[in-house]
């Protein structure tokens, strides 16, 4: 009777329990990249982003090129996907999501088909409405775990200071209101556990995501790359289903073809060491040569200074100054030794500068943008359920030619001193008079 119970026991299937989190973030990840492959987004990729002046200036204006750069990070993000929903499936009673690795791996050869996928069918477009219910769910739990935690932490403090309170002052005090808060907290967690991923099974999760990915594999007809190859072995293995007729599927591919180079390598810097589009770019680009969130940090700084409506003070200008590499700040010394003079007194060249400044900034200024975004999106230590597209590195200063990308923030820098100093020199005039 004990061995039948046990047996009974272990073969019910688990909870996600904590991994919801990490599950929410992948579900999030592949409908973000199910819906960047919209027709929608791929005519606003082709026609805006690609077209738009700062890629087609600093990265690109060849199409096929830019095309490709998205096709590949599509597919690196998808392969990341990927390998967290096979290291999920491990844990799944359904042996052919156990074997999901070995599934993927042949549906990006073309050795198997898994049936019609429709794009945007209504079969799927349920599943991501499923999807994102269970991820708003899951960040709700998230966010009320943490406010949970805070008032907890509260409950010891004040724990700890009743002890060394007289009786007498404890007797003026209500602390109803305090833990009626905390009740209602972990009921609202309790609740959000019912509702979200927290307490769905490995086998319908991995199922939702393993679904979606089939349908988010890149379409031909919109990019061009490389395409992998790999020797095929045959394997067979046994599928369960939940229909009533069993199913074999056979894995031809021994291993995954996964970019990521070690099967268990799930660690962040794993995932920086595989990212082969990252690691593409060359030594003449922004991105080669390691500056591309640097300088788009002094990109947004001289922004926030061209539109400030207080004058920049000496000590802002100067950490500006000094984010600045050395042959940037020798650049601009020597531009400023030329120009800066012509400029104390002369409006009509002030209003040139202004003028030229805005022009760059206008195309420089997204890229830069972007580029901290990309970062932010793919910082994995921060906990994000966000299903929208994500930016591209084309859109970013990775791909940058960096002698164009140094020229333009030269540029910038000089003619934002010159208006510095002009402004400055008005504004001491006027005082006089």
């Amino acid at each position: 009777m004990g061995v039948r119970s046990l047996s009974a026991e272990s073969k019910k299937p688990n909870h996600l329990g904590i991994l919801a989190f990490e599950t929410a973030k992948t579900m999030s990840r592949l409908i973000s990249l199910y819906r960047s492959l919209s027709d929608e987004e791929i005519s606003k990729l082709r026609k805006d982003v690609m077209k738009s002046e700062g890629v087609a200036y600093l990265n690109s204006k060849d199409e096929a090129f830019l095309l490709s750069l998205a096709c590949a990070e599509k597919l690196e993000d998808l392969d990341k996907a990927a390998t967290t929903v096979a290291r999920l499936g491990n844990k799944c009673t359904d042996v052919s999501l156990n074997k999901f690795n070995h599934v993927y791996t042949d549906f990006k050869l073309g050795i198997i088909d898994l049936g019609k996928l429709e794009y945007g069918s209504k079969k799927i477009d349920k599943k991501v409405e499923k999807m994102e219910r269970l991820i708003l769910t899951t960040s709700s739990l998230y966010e009320s775990l943490e406010a949970l935690a805070e008032l907890e932490a509260s409950e010891r403090k004040l724990m700890q200071w009743k002890k060394n309170c007289r009786a007498i002052q404890l007797e003026k005090m209500n602390f109803d209101l305090f833990y009626q808060k905390i009740a209602n907290q972990r009921k609202q967690v309790r609740n959000f556990r019912g509702t979200s991923l927290w307490s769905q099974t490995f086998d319908k999760s991995v199922g939702l995501m393993a679904r979606l990915r089939e349908m988010t594999q890149v379409q031909p007809e919109f990019f061009h790359t490389e395409q992998l190859k790999e020797q095929v072995c045959s394997r067979s293995g046994p599928v369960t289903s939940t229909s009533s007729k069993p199913i074999l599927v056979r894995f031809y591919s021994r291993k995954s073809i996964m970019f990521l180079s070690e099967a268990n390598d799930y660690r962040a810097e794993g995932f920086e060491k595989n990212n082969r589009v990252f690691h593409a770019a060359g030594p003449s680009t922004v991105g080669g040569s390691g500056l591309a969130l640097r300088y788009a940090n002094v990109i947004l700084v001289a922004e926030s200074f061209m539109h400030s409506a207080v004058t920049i003070g000496h000590d802002a200008r100067e950490s500006l100054y000094e984010m600045l590499p050395q042959n940037l700040k020798k650049a601009i010394r020597s531009k400023l030794s030329k120009c800066g003079k012509i400029v104390d007194d002369d409006e009509s060249l002030a209003d040139g500068w202004r003028e030229a400044l805005s022009a760059i900034m206008g195309w420089l200024t997204p890229m830069a943008h972007h580029t901290v975004q990309w970062q932010t999106e793919r910082n994995v230590e921060k906990m994000k359920f966000d299903s929208k597209p994500s930016e591209l590195l084309l859109q970013t200063l990775h791909f940058s030619d960096k002698e164009k990308t140094e020229a333009a923030i030269v540029e910038v820098l000089v003619g934002l001193s010159c208006l510095y100093r002009y402004e400055n020199r008005r504004s001491y005039d006027s005082r006089r008079w």
